[in-house]
């Protein structure tokens, strides 16, 4: 109970001075779960995001990064990914990204894949991300000291299964992901302050980034 007072306290912490949760909900930098980007569904832009993320050693990650020097790691085409956390400690980055790119990332998500060959069936990795990510009791998103209400529909399951793996020599399949993502048109040239979170049964994460679009 103490654990999650301190997540509940650091996901508020994240908002501005003055800022209350009855903040106006919307922001025209959001886009509709439902809206493709570049011809992608949102829920197929979660799995690319897996993907990239799963392609680097554990603690080489974007994901374990602290400060945001390896936010630019293998980004490419329209839509550049912003990493989640490993834990429940709110991370504070600091990012340069192009002018023109989307931005795809995480509230908080969970992928389910097999720790050797034929440990996992699809519908297994399925059924336990979707449980996983059930219940969600906090979802946090403010850009630029405007909080974004509402999200509960920017839940992503991946349909089929997918291997993991798949830029880093595959072989990680089945994998299954859900959770809530966020995608946002590119910002307008400058400095940028994103945070974003939430909160499951099971786990939890906080960060805020400095964007310096340009």
């Amino acid at each position: 109970m103490r654990a999650m007072k301190r997540i509940v306290f650091c996901l508020l912490t994240l908002l501005p001075a003055g800022l209350s949760l009855a903040a106006k909900p919307g922001n025209p930098a959001l886009l509709p779960p439902s809206e493709k980007v570049a011809g992608r569904a949102q829920v197929d832009w979660s799995k690319s995001w897996w993907q990239w993320a799963g392609s680097f050693a554990r603690y080489e990650s974007p994901v374990a990064d602290k400060a945001g020097s390896r936010c630019h790691l293998k980004q490419s085409g329209p839509v550049w990914f912003l990493a989640g956390t490993y834990g429940t400690q709110r991370t504070i980055r600091s990012c340069t990204v192009p002018v023109g790119k989307y931005l795809f990332f995480p509230l908080v998500n969970y992928v389910v894949y097999p720790q050797y060959v034929g440990s996992l069936t699809c519908e297994q990795a399925t059924a336990k991300a979707r449980t996983m990510t059930d219940g969600a009791s906090s979802l946090l998103l403010e850009l630029d000291g405007k909080l974004i209400t509402n999200l509960e529909a920017h839940r992503q399951a991946t349909v089929a299964c997918f291997d993991l793996g798949e830029l880093a020599g595959g072989g990680v399949a089945p994998s299954a992901a859900n959770g809530y993502y966020i995608m946002l048109r590119p910002l307008s040239p400058g400095t940028h302050t994103l945070n974003f979170g939430g909160i499951l049964p099971n786990m939890s994460q906080a960060v805020t980034y400095t964007l310096h679009v340009q």
